[in-house]
């Protein structure tokens, strides 16, 4: 599986308004137009400015109390404490939002944790199972309980409405960093910061390193509805059009299960069309490729090189899979010095959009080890 787990379908949730609100009230905060010590007006009266309900007014306030930004002194008003660069100065705790805990995000995680450790900042975790109206909750709850910024994998590949998603966790109010997602089609300007592994980029490489290797014509056997389906399978689709492979013949299939008897089809396929090597879409597809070639009596590499898309477990099936190895703690670490940025310089910190190109991790299952093996020994 390639960050796959879990599925959700339903309407895009919005922010409680008392989030939007605050966001508000902080970003006037931020340019100043109530500079510190200033009283706030009363709270009837931002209710009546915002158009909003007094308890939308009262929790948005206790939100920024909370954060250290605003201060109520009884029997006086609400009082402007500190402005939000300036609380950001020294950030100490940092709510990290994934949709699982599992299988790919447990080094993405160990980046991110090893990089607030440095800053002597707290990591507060929470997990979402991929439901977005659950992100969302718990989104909200990271910041009530002091998150200053948020480190979020969101839910996005089977959403009917991913940039609402997105907006509505924006709408939360603090300082945001998305990991392994990129918005869907985003306006030239669009700020939002990320980083995220250029799998168009993966795929193709894995292509490329196939025909290196003398295979001339190469399927592909992907899984599908994962949150990197589309671009893993874009970026073998890349190669064809680039003539990396033939598209003669072409072998693509994907599916979102590959039982044995599809796997043993596909190899069937594979002989009659003269294809020599495959890129799966995950690691276990991978696996499962290579036992199909060992029922059909036929070898890897030798008869078929296969290369998998992740390197999860790649290296434990039969014949080791060569393997694309998205950067996964460099991305958790990248995502969180990012955010730790922003925080502490404040409105003015410059928005980061970084994509990072994964490795090919060489093992016995595309061939390269046995032709650097025999080349060895021709020069002996």
């Amino acid at each position: 599986m390639s960050d796959t787990e879990g599925s959700w379908s339903g309407t895009a949730p919005t922010a409680p308004k008392y989030l939007a609100l605050a966001g508000t009230l902080r970003g006037a905060i931020a340019v100043g137009r109530w500079p510190l010590g200033a009283r706030l007006p009363v709270e009837r009266e931002l209710a009546h400015q915002h158009q909003v309900a007094l308890n939308t007014v009262r929790r948005a306030v206790a939100l920024l109390c909370r954060e250290g930004l605003l201060e109520r002194r009884q029997g006086s008003g609400t009082y402007v404490l500190a402005r939000p660069s300036e609380r950001g100065a020294k950030p100490d705790v940092v709510g990290v939002l994934v949709p699982s805990t599992t299988y790919y995000y447990p080094r993405v995680l160990e980046g991110i944790e090893r990089a607030l450790s440095a800053q002597d900042v707290r990591m507060m975790l929470s997990c979402a199972a991929y439901d977005p109206a659950e992100e969302l909750r718990q989104a909200e709850r990271l910041v009530a309980s002091g998150a200053q910024g948020l480190i979020v994998v969101p839910t996005l590949h089977t959403n009917p409405d991913p940039v609402a998603h997105l907006a509505a966790l924006k709408a939360v109010g603090v300082p945001q960093v998305l990991v392994e997602r990129i918005p869907p089609s985003p306006a030239p300007d669009d700020d939002t910061e990320y980083v995220a592994t250029d799998h168009v980029a993966g795929a193709y490489a894995a292509v490329r390193h196939l025909r290196d290797l003398g295979h001339e014509r190469v399927g592909y056997l992907g899984r599908s509805g994962t949150a990197s389906s589309a671009s893993v399978g874009a970026g073998f689709d890349a190669a064809v059009t680039a003539r990396i492979t033939s598209a003669d013949n072409l072998l693509r299939e994907e599916s979102d299960s590959w039982p044995a008897e599809s796997f043993d089809a596909f190899v069937r396929t594979c002989a009659d069309r003269g294809v020599t090597a495959v890129l799966c879409l995950g690691d276990r597809e991978g696996a499962g490729l290579e036992a199909a070639v060992h029922r059909a009596g036929r070898r890897v590499p030798g008869d078929l090189a296969v290369v998998a898309y992740d390197d999860e477990v790649a290296d434990l099936a039969e014949v080791p899979l060569t393997a694309v190895r998205p950067p996964k703690e460099e991305l958790g670490r990248l995502a969180a010095q990012l955010l730790l940025r922003r925080l502490r310089l404040g409105p003015s910190a410059a928005r980061h959009q970084v994509r990072i190109k994964p490795a090919i991790i060489v093992r016995d299952s595309c061939g390269a080890r046995l032709s650097t093996q025999s080349l060895s020994l021709l020069a002996v």
